[in-house]
């Protein structure tokens, strides 16, 4: 028998657990709107031509994209042709010998490989990791928390570096691939505590 007391616990946490939500939602609704707010009233403070400013930004912004689109479409195509040939699934399952025995199912191996590199060629190797074993599943989450806490490395370096024209990146590389292995590793445990 189960005690009253006990259904009705469980029927509260649930009401919380859905107050709390809607809270969660309607505040981030708020937060952006709330920092443009807060930055064209700093500039009226400051009595600074907020709209100038932006424009001469956004042609700043403009600028840097089209300095570092060769970057990136190289990066997009060497991507998508390891994805598309074969090689980022056969790879995963070379590593995924040594990765399944310490939790890290082999599949997502491409997907952590292609992630440092390209977060939107990622993207649609998670969708196709969602069809095949769904987002519930043990994969599934050990990917959607990989993709939340780890970085596009290379993507990151070759875009921020270059359009700030550094040259010796010392021991970002290093310190950007351990926190990367870092998010990897709180993925798998995480996903075991779920």
């Amino acid at each position: 028998d189960v005690a009253p007391s006990r259904g009705l616990g469980d029927v509260y946490k649930r009401q919380i657990k859905e107050v709390a939500m809607s809270i969660i939602v309607t505040v981030s609704s708020m937060i952006i709107p709330a920092i443009m707010l807060f930055i064209v009233g700093y500039g009226m403070i400051k009595k600074k031509n907020v709209y100038d400013d932006f424009v001469n930004g956004a042609k700043d912004g403009f600028t840097t994209v089209i300095k570092v689109m060769p970057t990136l479409i190289g990066l997009m195509v060497a991507v998508g042709v390891l994805r598309e040939s074969g090689f980022m699934t056969d790879l995963g399952n070379v590593l995924g010998k040594f990765t399944d025995p310490i939790g890290f199912p082999g599949q997502l191996m491409p997907v952590t490989i292609v992630k440092i590199f390209s977060s939107s060629a990622a993207t649609g190797m998670v969708l196709d990791i969602f069809k095949e074993y769904g987002p519930d599943s043990y994969i599934g989450n050990v990917v959607s928390l990989m993709m939340s806490s780890t970085e596009t490395v290379f993507y990151t370096m070759s875009v921020y570096f270059m359009a700030a024209k550094v040259t010796k990146t010392r021991w970002t590389l290093s310190g950007a691939l351990i926190s990367t292995l870092t998010g990897t590793v709180a993925s798998v445990i995480l996903a075991g505590l779920l």
